[in-house]
């Protein structure tokens, strides 16, 4: 069992929550009726069944209800109900039930679980029971719940009620073989907030070394006579659970008031969410359907605000685009009109690249080497054969 609850959320005081099971075919149809004999009575304002928005085929069979109350006429409370098909079995299903006031919850409201589910009566039994334990078979809430005569498999139970547990497991050990009122179930002697969140389980006189050995991997003892809660898993930080036994519980049908207290203790400690419990929470919030016309009034106001933030925060972007763009512009014109920042290599002079005046000069060296190889040469006789025919004279 793990010890931390670091990384988990801490369950509000204003969260009322619970899961169990519904072993008959028509669960939806018993919750309906419950909910419009509520109505009528005006123990509960409205309710609703809103349309499940979930893609995974899993979430497309579930079936949802809304239902809206007010506590000592005063308090608003909102809850949902998630009815979820068995994967093993053609009937029942798995219910998950949370509720949340407008202050801490008080444990004298009365408890969300009979105001979708009725209570026990010729109906119930016809269409079956809902208060079954989610996982663990065998175990209800508002029954007593023997411990097996078997050691491992009284361990295997007490493990298995305690692991991630919605509910408070309650061990009670009875001194004596009690009467025909010890043996009724202390659930009905707690506070309506309390009833349907606490799962009792009863050792037998003969058990109480039995029972001790299984609950030695939880870190707790049941007194002779007494009653222990099981801790938390994970357990919240600084957790004591020498503080969570009664030392005595007299089976007599009288109220247990030291037991009620230390219930009333345990659930008002910070402890961590369940798991599962955080996403039905935040169904509850996010997708509420159950509007009153203030709350809708509310709502559309918020979705104006939030528009209106959105647009502002769109026109600031523009803006800013907007005088990016400008300067980029800006930039790229001025880098046109710059002068280059350094001229071309120059490549060989050829002799077509000569100036007019270098040529000139060229043409009158020319022309002298010609004229005075004109003058050096002998002049030829007038016959072309070149004899000298000058007087010697």
């Amino acid at each position: 069992m793990s010890n931390s609850a670091t990384d988990h959320a801490t369950i509000p005081q204003t969260l009322w929550a619970a899961r169990g099971r519904h072993t008959g075919p028509t669960a939806e149809d018993v919750v309906r009726r419950t909910l419009r004999r509520h109505r009528e009575s005006g123990d509960i304002d409205d309710f609703a069944e809103p349309p499940v928005t979930g893609e995974s085929p899993e979430q497309s069979r579930e079936q949802i209800f809304e239902a809206r109350w007010r506590a000592d006429s005063t308090v608003a409370v909102r809850a949902r109900l998630t009815l979820v098909p068995l994967q093993d079995r053609p009937e029942g299903r798995q219910w998950t039930l949370v509720a949340e006031a407008e202050r801490p919850w008080d444990e004298a409201w009365p408890s969300p679980a009979t105001l979708f589910w009725p209570e026990a009566g010729p109906a119930e039994g016809a269409d079956g029971a809902w208060d079954h334990h989610p996982t663990v078979a065998g175990l209800r809430f508002r029954q007593v719940n023997a411990l097996p005569e078997d050691d491992k498999e009284m361990r295997r139970r007490l493990r298995g009620a305690s692991r991630e547990a919605w509910c408070v497991n309650l061990v009670v050990h009875e001194a004596m073989t009690p009467d025909e009122r010890g043996r009724l179930p202390l659930a009905q002697l707690l506070p309506p907030g309390l009833r349907h969140r606490v799962l009792e389980h009863r050792a037998a006189p003969q058990q109480l070394r039995a029972v001790n050995w299984a609950l030695k991997d939880l870190g707790v003892e049941v007194p002779r006579g007494g009653a222990v809660l099981l801790p938390p898993d994970p357990a919240p930080e600084g957790y004591d659970r020498r503080e969570h036994s009664v030392r005595s519980v007299f089976l007599d049908g009288s109220e247990p008031t030291e037991l009620v207290a230390t219930l009333r203790q345990f659930a008002a400690l910070p402890r961590p969410l369940p798991r599962g419990a955080a996403e039905a929470l935040a169904d509850l919030r996010d997708n509420w359907t159950l509007l009153t016309l203030q709350e809708e009034l509310e709502r559309e106001r918020r979705l104006v605000a939030m528009y209106a933030e959105a647009l502002e925060a769109m026109t600031k972007s523009r803006d800013l685009y907007r005088e990016a763009a400008e300067q980029a512009h800006q930039a790229l014109a001025a880098y046109r009109d710059a002068p280059a920042p350094h001229t071309s290599p120059r490549r060989p002079e050829r002799p077509g690249d000569r100036t007019p005046s270098a040529l000139q000069q060229l043409t009158r060296t020319f022309e002298r080497l010609k004229f005075s190889t004109k003058g050096s040469r002998p002049d030829a006789s007038p016959d072309g054969d070149g004899t000298d025919t000058t007087d010697p004279a």
